[in-house]
């Protein structure tokens, strides 16, 4: 009888922590921004090539599952200053994003605002686990 393979359990956490007061389109769009993020800082937590069993060959993905969370907007705020202050690297959305259309006045839209200043609708963070987990104080579960 062959058993089932243990469960991984992951060094690390990749979280992504969305404002409480977003709509639908905007949630699923500042995730997806976001993780592009994390996956262009840190190449090595890309797995390899997905091939169904026609050789059809798909984009590889994580490695590890991302969670996603939700918080008011002073959840954000804490989140980012415990990062900052711990040297934690952050992906970072701002509500003025939403008005912009390419990736150059993206920049410009957050370089125009004091660390501060941000308003902040979403951030995502891969770090250890423990350190996720403690950046995160306050937020929940995404529903």
């Amino acid at each position: 009888m062959e058993s089932a393979p243990a469960p991984v359990r992951f060094d690390t956490k990749i979280a992504v922590l969305l404002r409480d007061d977003l709509v639908s389109w905007q949630r699923l769009n500042v995730t997806a921004f976001l993780i592009s993020g994390i996956t262009a800082a840190e190449p090595e937590i890309i797995g390899d090539p997905y091939i169904d069993a026609d050789d059809t060959v798909y984009l590889p993905m994580l490695r590890q599952p991302v969670l996603v969370f939700s918080g008011a907007k002073e959840t954000l705020r804490g989140t980012h200053t415990r990062a900052s202050t711990r040297g934690v690297a952050l992906a970072i959305f701002t509500a003025d994003l939403f008005a912009t259309g390419n990736d150059h006045d993206n920049r410009a839209a957050v370089r125009a605002v004091g660390h501060d200043d941000l308003d902040l609708v979403g951030l995502a963070v891969h770090a250890r686990r423990n350190v996720v987990d403690k950046l995160l104080k306050g937020a929940h579960m995404h529903p």
